[in-house]
């Protein structure tokens, strides 16, 4: 039986990116050994689309992404897409230190998440 999902992001700055999720984001976390850090995510949910490319794709969720967004570039987030409007919702990404980025989301979309989860 499946009891969860890891998922992984993969940094230049490791270090880096662990504190931005324990300290920015406020992930909470345990050390699984030697300060390799472990976080908890907020609920998820997991959809298949159609492509012609294979692959998988992180996206953080929120309530509210103008407040998020403002939220986040108080603490130093550095965004790397504008807001823009989808047909699944509101979206905009920013940087993870060490490389990359994460998508953020306000989805407009019916969710399997009960309110409050």
């Amino acid at each position: 039986m499946i009891t969860g999902a890891h998922a992984i992001v993969f940094s230049r700055d490791a270090k880096g990116a662990r504190a931005f999720f324990r300290d920015v984001l406020g992930f909470p976390s345990v050390d699984a050994g030697g300060g390799w850090l472990i976080f908890a995510l907020p609920p998820a949910e997991l959809a298949a689309h159609p492509g012609d490319e294979e692959g998988h794709r992180l996206y953080l969720m929120c309530d509210d992404i103008a407040a998020t967004v403002d939220e986040l570039e108080q603490k130093g987030v550095e965004f790397t897409r504008p807001i823009s409007t989808e047909r699944f919702g509101v979206m905009t990404a920013f940087a993870i230190p060490g490389g990359g980025e994460l998508a953020l989301y306000e989805p407009n979309h019916p969710s399997p998440l009960a309110p409050g989860i």
